[in-house]
Parts: C-alpha cells; sequence; structure tokens
C-alpha cells in the first residue's frame, strides 16, 4: 500500500489525502487514502478524487470483505477503453458474475464498476505494475480536466 501511495506522491500536482484521527474527516474514512490532481497543494472542491485506497468495508460496499486482516483495495477511475480492455464489458452493461475477494487481480469495483471504476484488493507482483500504470493514467485524465475548467471561459464544475 505505501508503494503505491509513494508513486502517486511521486506524480507532478498529486495530492493524497489520507483521513487519519483528530481530523476533519468522518471516523469512516480513517485509514483510507484519496487521491487528486491538486497543483496547489489544497483539497479540491466539488471533485472526486481519481484513485482511492481502503482498508475496510462500506456500508453499501462489502463485496471485497475488507475487514478481514490485511485486507485492502485500490480503485481508479478510468477511461471507457481501458475499462473494456480488463472487463471485457462496458461499465453500464456489467453481467459477469465475479469473485470481489480475488486478490492481485483487475476487476470492475463491485459498486462503482458502472461509473467507470476498476478495483484491486491486495494488489501483488502480478498487478502492482498495472495499478501504478492506471493510476498514472487516471492522474493525467484529471490534470486535463482541471486544465479544461481553468481555462479562460471555463465553468469549475464544467466536468
Amino acid at each position: 500500500m505505501e508503494q503505491i501511495i509513494a508513486a502517486v506522491r511521486g506524480f507532478d500536482g498529486a495530492l493524497v489525502v489520507a483521513p487519519a484521527p483528530g481530523g476533519d474527516f468522518p471516523e469512516l474514512a480513517w485509514g483510507d487514502a484519496f487521491f487528486y490532481f491538486a497543483p496547489d497543494g489544497q483539497l479540491p472542491q466539488h471533485v472526486q478524487p481519481y484513485g482511492t485506497i481502503v482498508v475496510k468495508n462500506y456500508p453499501d460496499d462489502t463485496a471485497c470483505d475488507l475487514d478481514a486482516p490485511g485486507r485492502w483495495r485500490v480503485n481508479i477511475h478510468v477511461d471507457r477503453a481501458t475499462f473494456r480492455e480488463f472487463t471485457e464489458e462496458e461499465p453500464r452493461s456489467l453481467t459477469r458474475p465475479r469473485d470481489y475477494t480475488a486478490a492481485d487481480t483487475v476487476l470492475p469495483h463491485p459498486v462503482y464498476g458502472a461509473l467507470g471504476w476498476l478495483a484491486v484488493v491486495n494488489p501483488g507482483e502480478k498487478t502492482t505494475d498495472t495499478v501504478v500504470r492506471l493510476l498514472r493514467g487516471a492522474h493525467d485524465a484529471a490534470r486535463a480536466r482541471f486544465a479544461r475548467r481553468h481555462e479562460p471561459g471555463g465553468s469549475p464544475d464544467n466536468d
């Protein structure tokens, strides 16, 4: 996990938010990490992260069994072509059964797959390089969205 966070921190303009006890974030988010393109180092408003790491189940997201010891998951927003490359399905047309508890395997996100999110539980030898490459692509896409929003005549909410 730390290797992936360190890689993202190395991306130009990346902001890694890692909520911890005593901060402004809800307890549910403690221990997780959220990845943004934020060249000013400030948490963007009205922008979703392009990637996350979660270390526990969320109330509506339990299919990966992240409450088991040592389990965590990287989540990455990708474009449709990349999603199809890894899943062989369209984001909004997911029909195949999947074992979301499988580790070191690129899968559609169990909750947000229809929105173009991929997920990897416990990236290891097979997927760590792929995860970093996908996060780099997601970071570059977030940079492009940022540039569009901040060009003359661009809208801050034009995403």
